[in-house]
């Protein structure tokens, strides 16, 4: 993409002024690249709202590292740690800062602090938590972005318009969750083998989980859903019947930081 981000400023603020609206400006960007990813089709997958139930019974760490593999996989997300070009290496002091992740693994007293106590049981204080966006019901995120480039779909969905991204991270620091990550250099070269079948971005932006919803819009279930072999249940919040509201109304769950008012809807059953 030739434009720079200066020429992108100018052109939304003008398609403002204009009254041509977002998707101009989408258009003048990429014109229909990414925008037909997430476009449904005549098979595509719908909810009223998507939720996400994660079940630490099934989930062992073997089985949480191929929901990690597949999601950065079919995404080209980068992994600057394992790289064999010394000229591309990443310090290992600074691989935490460069690190891009959607979804990862986190011990129960990062994933849910304020919620532990020195009783809470051994095998919970050892179960690797899957953690990735919570598509809020009430999203900060979405709150601070100055150029709408995440948003909330009607469906739920919190997804990324990384044409639009500006690279300010106000998101990063709204999201309670850490579930953001920010391309301080070209991911590019970093990802190990690129699935054409998804776009891959560019330095200076913010990336994070979408629920597969390109994948939604093919009918197909999230990568990590499949992967993870009955740990997690994905399904419709607003369908009395469907599988994820069956598996919450039978069992106890708990969410990341509910006290904060964003209303997650990613459930965890330990």
């Amino acid at each position: 993409m030739s434009i720079d981000r200066r020429e992108f400023i100018r052109i939304a603020g003008l398609s403002t002024l204009l009254g041509l609206g977002g998707k101009t400006v989408w258009e003048l960007l990429a014109p229909g690249q990414v925008e037909a990813q997430l476009m449904p089709k005549a098979n595509a997958l719908a909810a009223k709202r998507w939720a996400m139930v994660v079940d630490m019974r099934k989930l062992d760490e073997a089985t949480a590292k191929k929901c990690v593999d597949i999601c950065h996989k079919v995404h080209n997300v980068p992994d600057f740690a394992n790289v064999k070009d010394p000229k591309l290496a990443v310090p290992p002091a600074e691989a935490n800062r460069w690190q891009i992740k959607w979804i990862w693994t986190e011990h129960y007293h990062n994933a849910f602090p304020g919620q532990e106590h020195e009783y809470v049981q051994e095998r919970v204080k050892a179960m690797p938590f899957l953690l990735l966006c919570n598509q809020c019901e009430n999203p900060p995120c979405v709150r601070v972005c100055p150029t709408q480039a995440t948003f909330r779909r009607p469906d739920g969905i919190v997804l990324m318009d990384m044409h639009r991204c500006i690279g300010c991270r106000y998101c990063m620091a709204g999201c309670p969750y850490g579930s953001r990550s920010f391309n301080w250099r070209d991911p590019r070269p970093f990802i190990k083998e690129e699935n054409p079948a998804y776009p891959t971005r560019e330095k200076g932006v913010v990336e994070k989980c979408d629920f597969c919803a390109e994948r939604l819009a093919k009918g197909q279930m999230p990568a990590c859903v499949e992967a993870a072999g009955g740990g997690l249940t994905f399904g419709d919040l607003g369908d009395a019947k469907s599988k994820v509201r069956e598996t919450l109304k039978a069992n106890f769950t708990i969410r990341r930081k509910p006290e904060l008012g964003s209303n997650p809807q990613v459930y965890y059953i330990v």
